[in-house]
């Protein structure tokens, strides 16, 4: 069991060719996870659904067993919440594939999108261009991760009750409508004080978060992560030369891929 466990830390944490190959097979496995799970949701009950799930949820299952394996305490692995999180999805797919294949199973799957906070870290590593731009690649995540699981939530609670929300595509107009402000009021919540709370709770956070998510996705470039030397100050403005704290010369590097040198400051003319 030791040597199975040293090997699976090896392979999940390694940094020799097999063990890249192996962590690059998993980033593969999890993209194609998300595009399923994606995919899905705007499919209705078909057959082939339950030999997929089955596979996928093998698949999956191997992959938690071999990380937990890999952990230095396996029990404790269980504690963070991407595992729960895998587990009600494995649970969720193998269930499914035994013929209990409810619509809703498949929605609740996009919680797995929380993985890809996982699946950014590793591609971080593997790609220059995602390190780069990794601040808009993961304010885009939190605005997909938070709209998909709040249509995910409004498609469960309001499907076969409310005519107006027969699929997904309904529910995710509703979420953005609602999220946005617009309301043009073609489709509500029904369920008396529950759907009335949830529409209220929704436009509630739409004013809060919806609209600075957006806002850090759809305009980037404001600041940049360069750890300041002197006091650790780690957010500057992209031209900046000094820290505004501590007025110490940065060098921030320019873009890797133009070639640039790092800007340096100008000279400092003495006093007369």
């Amino acid at each position: 069991m030791r040597r199975l466990r040293v090997g699976m830390r090896r392979l999940f944490y390694g940094r020799r060719p097999a063990a890249v190959r192996f962590q690059v097979g998993l980033l593969a496995l999890d993209l194609a996870a998300l595009a399923y799970f994606l995919a899905t949701t705007f499919v209705h009950d078909a057959p082939w659904l339950r030999s997929v799930d089955l596979a996928l949820g093998v698949l999956l299952a191997c992959e938690f067993l071999g990380r937990m394996l890999a952990h230095h305490h396996p029990m404790r692995h269980l504690e963070n919440g991407a595992a729960l999180v895998d587990l009600v999805v494995i649970a969720s797919l193998l269930v499914s594939a035994l013929g209990a294949n409810f619509g809703f199973l498949r929605v609740l799957r996009t919680v797995r999108l929380l993985r890809s906070y996982n699946v950014l870290g590793r591609l971080k590593k593997l790609s220059p261009a995602v390190a780069r731009n990794e601040e808009v690649i993961r304010a885009s995540l939190d605005l997909a991760v938070f709209v998909l699981v709040a249509s995910s939530l409004v498609f469960v609670t309001q499907r076969g009750t409310n005519e107006k929300i027969v699929d997904f595509v309904d529910a995710l107009y509703f979420t953005v409508a609602a999220l946005s402000t617009t309301g043009f009021g073609d489709i509500t919540l029904l369920g008396s004080t529950f759907g009335e709370l949830l529409s209220v709770a929704m436009m509630i956070v739409g004013i809060s978060l919806f609209f600075r998510l957006a806002q850090a996705a759809f305009r980037p470039g404001g600041k940049v992560r360069h750890p300041c030397p002197q006091c650790g100050l780690l957010r500057h403005d992209a031209d900046a030369v000094h820290c505004k704290a501590c007025g110490r010369v940065l060098n921030i590097p320019d873009d890797e891929e133009w070639g640039a040198q790092p800007r340096e400051a100008p000279p400092r003319v003495p006093p007369a």
